[in-house]
């Protein structure tokens, strides 16, 4: 059964941004990465000044350098994941599902529908809270056997595995 949510066609051939809670979610992950790294990072910058017989300016660049990775750290925390939703999109029309992703590096992924062997709707603690799914495409072959399509509201990730199934290839306004 197709979610209430969804009320236009899922096949349309329209490219779709992630849901924008993904932005917050992926900023969360960054902070909780950046508390961790951090405080080790600092940790090893003690011991190194502590244990070692480094001399003032080479105390001085190690501890520059900490504060540099620090910041580094906290503006990918808090810039990256809005700009890599800028470059994030999917589409799905009646014979494939196409994902564009990539800042630096962009990928565009095209899975055909007879390719699809399975489907997974997954959500971590963290994606709950946020009411998000990642939406998991396993295809036959070995490269991109396994396709990835995160950022998704649970309701949308669920209307499209069911239109990605086999036997269910219905759209939301088939009129049945």
């Amino acid at each position: 059964m197709i979610p209430a949510e969804t009320n236009t066609l899922v096949a349309d051939g329209v490219h779709r941004s992630l849901d924008s809670e993904w932005i917050e979610l992926q900023r969360l992950v960054g902070w909780i990465a950046c508390a961790v790294l951090a405080p080790l990072l600092l940790i090893g910058l003690g011991v190194a000044l502590l244990l070692g017989s480094l001399s003032f300016d080479l105390k001085l660049l190690l501890s520059v350098m900490w504060l540099a990775v620090t910041l580094l750290l906290a503006w990918l925390a808090q810039a990256w994941p809005a700009i890599e939703y800028r470059r994030f999109s999917y589409a799905l029309d009646p014979e494939h599902i196409e994902i564009r992703r990539g800042v630096i590096w962009r990928t565009l992924t095209s899975v055909p529908k007879s390719r699809v062997q399975h489907i997974d709707v997954a959500q971590g603690p963290l994606e709950r809270r946020y009411g998000l799914a990642t939406l998991s495409i396993y295809t036959a072959g070995t490269e991109f056997a396994r396709v990835d399509l995160p950022g998704l509201t649970y309701a949308r990730a669920v209307a499209i595995r069911d239109w990605l199934l086999p036997g269910r290839a219905r759209d939301v306004d088939d009129g049945t």
